[in-house]
């Protein structure tokens, strides 16, 4: 098996051990690091996160696959740090003011990293203004905002109409997500997407930042 999809089939696994042993002699053998993190690493991530959206795998794999994708990337790091703007766009993200859930959020931030994305995590309690504030500092494409309270889904709104008071509305797209989230309630805020799971998230914050 050639060792890209070797490496791919290593993460899909979860297998730290071997992505510790297999990314380095990738590197050894003169592959690209860009290309051991595209055909690799995003590759096996690729098939977790369809996987996860067709429920054929659950959280726990995800997290088990996450960590392999963490221990490869760590080793690709000092290489790729010197290919500046690789990444396929920025993304900030966070749980909305109010709320202090962040699993939902953070399976998300998975399967953007796992789609090559750089993303900014904000955490959680996040106000309306640090979403904002952090998209024009970073220049993000696209602000996602995560509830699960259905008392803090409004904040969300708030973060829509501080993007037009500030006038970067047109140039970054509000993913809006959780489970009293829904499509009717993106469209009455003026948000740009609502999606039901973190590997749809993935998908459309990639298109978007492909726009």
């Amino acid at each position: 098996m050639p060792i890209l999809d070797e490496i791919s089939v290593c993460l899909q696994r979860g297998s730290v051990k071997e992505i510790n042993i297999l990314v380095p002699k990738a590197l050894e053998e003169g592959i690209e690091p860009q290309t051991v993190l595209n055909d690799g690493l995003l590759s096996g991530m690729s098939v977790v996160g369809e996987k996860f959206k067709n429920n054929e795998i659950f959280i726990p794999e995800v997290m088990i696959a996450a960590r392999a994708m963490k221990a490869g990337t760590d080793i690709l790091r000092p290489y790729l740090t010197a290919e500046k703007g690789r990444a396929a766009g920025k993304v900030c993200l966070g749980t909305v003011k109010g709320d202090r859930h962040d699993i939902g959020k953070n399976l998300v931030k998975i399967m953007l990293e796992g789609k090559g994305l750089e993303v900014i995590d904000l955490g959680v309690d996040v106000a309306p203004e640090r979403f904002v504030e952090t998209a024009i500092k970073e220049n993000c494409r696209v602000i996602g905002c995560s509830a699960l309270l259905t008392t803090t889904m409004g904040v969300m709104k708030d973060v829509v109409s501080l993007c037009e008071k500030e006038g970067i509305r047109n140039r970054v797209k509000i993913m809006i997500g959780g489970a009293p989230v829904s499509e009717d309630f993106c469209r009455e805020i003026g948000a740009d997407a609502y999606t039901p799971d973190a590997a749809s998230a993935a998908d459309k914050a990639l298109e978007f930042c492909s726009e």
